[in-house]
């Protein structure tokens, strides 16, 4: 049996974002979103969900390019002392992980600060995942699934990928993140370990994060034929291209609209109906 989460990252970016997966959730094949809790759209996010019954929410917990939920000072390790703001990238906040220089429980009240956003907002929180994936090092993931437990969210994503070299045939412009991706897996079996022992839910990976930027119907369409058996993961970023979406830092400007596009396509569903492929939400995770 094959089955896929179809989660839409980056809920309450911008109004366009919103509408987005809202649509992409009622006319296509979205079954799940993450929400940020911190971004100017989030309360209007937070309203659309409530009203989406069949949608799964999590919380997509950010800690690299945002502002804190917490107070600045409680967060010193996790912020600029000039501009009180997060980490701006990736590779920065890595350093800073893996030499040591986060606290760990600065870290997890950050993240626990986020979910329970969420949950105040009335929400029941299905899950939790990052921005950037940021919990594929044990210095983040230790933190996120001891705050995830403290929230009573029992489950959390998986974000290593079983990309293969020959799906990438003709996409140029994906290599360096494939070697990246491939790099990540040295991380993977403590991922596994570190959430079995937190008695926490979790699929067999993710599909996607490769492609996140590049996504067409012949790309989907390879994932989708080559998912292996087991529950997975599609990471997708659907949302309008217009003017709030340009005046904020994000490298996914015109993909989301064509991710959207694909994500309510008639053929996409045929492709996964042609295949078996179930759509769950991280609801059903036992």
């Amino acid at each position: 049996m094959r089955r896929l989460i179809v989660n839409a990252d980056d809920f309450g970016l911008t109004r366009g974002v919103n509408r987005a997966i809202v649509e992409a959730h009622a006319e296509g094949i979205v079954t799940s979103a993450t929400l940020m809790a911190n971004p100017a759209a989030f309360d209007e996010a937070a309203s659309l969900a409530s009203s989406q019954t069949h949608l799964g929410v999590g919380c997509h917990v950010v800690l690299v390019d945002g502002c804190p939920t917490l107070p600045k000072n409680e967060v010193r390790t996790l912020v600029s002392s000039r501009s009180g703001r997060l980490a701006e990238s990736l590779s920065s906040f890595a350093v800073r992980a893996a030499a040591g220089r986060i606290d760990p429980e600065e870290l997890e009240a950050e993240a626990s600060a986020q979910i329970r956003k969420l949950q105040s907002a009335g929400l029941e929180v299905s899950h939790v995942d990052t921005h950037k994936h940021t919990h594929v090092m044990p210095q983040v993931l230790r933190p996120l699934l001891r705050a995830a437990l403290r929230c009573q969210v029992r489950a959390v994503r998986n974000p290593f990928e079983p990309v293969r070299s020959s799906m990438l045939r003709g996409y140029r412009g994906m290599w360096a993140k494939y070697g990246k991706v491939k790099l990540l897996h040295l991380l993977a079996g403590r991922f596994r370990d570190e959430v079995a022992r937190a008695g926490m839910a979790t699929t067999d990976g993710t599909i996607g994060i490769v492609a996140t930027g590049f996504m067409d119907e012949v790309l989907l369409g390879r994932m989708i034929d080559t998912l292996p058996e087991g529950t997975w993961e599609l990471v997708c970023h659907p949302g309008y291209n217009d003017a709030a979406l340009k005046a904020i830092n994000t490298r996914l400007r015109g993909s989301r609209a064509e991710e959207l596009g694909l994500l309510t396509s008639p053929n996409t569903r045929e492709m996964l109906v042609r295949s078996e492929i179930q759509l769950i939400s991280y609801r059903d995770l036992g």
